[in-house]
């Protein structure tokens, strides 16, 4: 896949999330550095008799729901993931400096913000409204807040958007491609600013259907915090998460003549389907096709394998990880002690289903502008898989402190499809 117009040059300027383990970026960029886990234990699924009893969920008090939402938009509103989306979406637009006061429709800007289950909690509502006979007891919000573009619809209007308004959907791979999609659309000049980002709801009716197929991880109730081991020998599954994040993209021109502070340059992309051929399935990866979007992502980026300094993994804790770090190898030609530095968000904040592409690129650029790579938690015991690709070191279990010039984030989906990003320092 080649970029539509290489002189554009795409930037991020502004940066939201809501995850697990931190609200806000000050909140959250603690979190990476120290390592916090935000995986915790809910009675409720205790009662509802799942096997895994955790997961990891941000906790929004109400009064940061007011400083979003009025009052009205409140009465009856049950959509967690909107939630999520919203203040990421808002808190990017606000850290890129610009402004929530409409005076006009803002034709340059737009948002591509991605979801998977949206509104599930309301569905549930709605369900058993209409079971009862109490059809017009459904609120005047219902469609909205279940619709699966409504978080792009309530972030077009609190913004003033009036370029593309869109949500994309490819289950774990959501928010890595809504990047890609935002990207590309600036560089084709049809906008000069776009939102990228996607979300996620969380809870019992999100987290099921996981819970049925036995690939959560059931002997940590009473210790949550450890239960999410990406990349390790003991790793028994992924834990379910949910949240949102967010980051402006625009034109480097537009960023240079607002004097916007500048994250990071995305200077490669890519995305691809394994067809579900070749050892892809619904569930599993055609490693053929994820090496190919890793090697077109650099080819994009006109770089070697040799220039990446990190990478950012899907990596969810099971059995498939061992796997991935094979891919990057080959895909990158670095083995041992030359391979990049790798590690994976999950540890901190359980799989976020199609958030976690967008929380975790949110992580990756702020380890390029602040110069570190954030630990892997409960990695005690590395998988032995992976010494036979690559050394001990190039999985920091502590936090290193360095200069980073590329970083390469990347998500792996259900229905065997790929999206990979490459951000420069700049």
């Amino acid at each position: 896949m080649n970029s539509l117009n290489k002189n554009t040059r795409v930037v991020v300027t502004g940066l939201g999330v809501v995850a697990p383990n931190g609200v806000g970026l000050d909140d959250f960029t603690k979190a990476l550095k120290n390592g916090t886990s935000g995986v915790r234990f809910f009675e409720e699924l205790k009662a509802l008799n799942f096997s895994c009893q955790i997961g990891g969920m941000p906790e929004i008090p109400e009064e940061l729901k007011r400083a979003y939402f009025t009052e009205l938009e409140l009465k009856n509103f049950n959509s967690d993931g909107i939630l999520y989306g919203v203040i990421a979406g808002v808190d990017a637009w606000k850290d890129a400096g610009l402004s929530l006061e409409i005076n006009a429709v803002d034709y340059d800007s737009g948002t591509i913000f991605g979801s998977g289950n949206l509104g599930v909690a309301k569905f549930r509502e709605s369900i058993h409204h209409i079971d009862a006979g109490n059809v017009r007891r459904l609120g005047s919000t219902s469609v909205q807040q279940t619709m699966s573009s409504g978080v792009s619809a309530y972030l077009g209007g609190k913004l003033g958007l009036g370029n593309r308004v869109t949500s994309n959907s490819s289950a774990c791979t959501t928010g890595a491609e809504a990047i890609v999609m935002a990207y590309e659309h600036i560089q084709s000049g049809k906008a000069r600013r776009m939102l990228a980002g996607s979300t996620s709801d969380g809870g019992p009716y999100v987290w099921g259907g996981f819970d049925a197929l036995r690939i959560l991880p059931h002997k940590f109730n009473e210790q949550p915090e450890k239960a999410s081991q990406p990349m390790s020998a003991t790793a028994s599954g992924f834990v379910p998460g949910c949240g949102a994040g967010a980051m402006v993209l625009e034109s480097l021109e537009s960023a240079l003549e607002r004097n916007t502070t500048i994250y990071a340059e995305i200077v490669g992309v890519a995305v691809n389907s394994g067809g579900q051929q070749n050892g892809g399935s619904m569930t599993a990866p055609n490693p053929e096709a994820v090496q190919k979007c890793i090697k077109n992502a650099l080819k994009d980026a006109q770089i070697s394998g040799n220039e990446i300094d990190t990478i950012n993994g899907h990596l969810t804790a099971t059995a498939k990880d061992a796997e991935e770090v094979q891919n990057w190898s080959k895909a990158l030609g670095r083995a041992g002690k030359e391979f990049p530095y790798i590690n994976s968000l999950k540890g901190m904040t359980g799989h976020c289903l199609s958030a976690s592409g967008s929380i975790e690129a949110v992580a990756t650029i702020l380890q390029l502008k602040e110069g570190f790579v954030f630990p892997n938690i409960n990695c005690d015991e590395i998988h032995p898989e992976m010494f036979k690709l690559i050394a001990a070191e190039c999985i920091p279990r502590k936090r290193k402190e360095l200069e980073l010039n590329y970083a390469i984030k990347a998500s792996f989906g259900f229905g065997d499809v790929n999206a990979c990003v490459i951000f420069k320092r700049i």
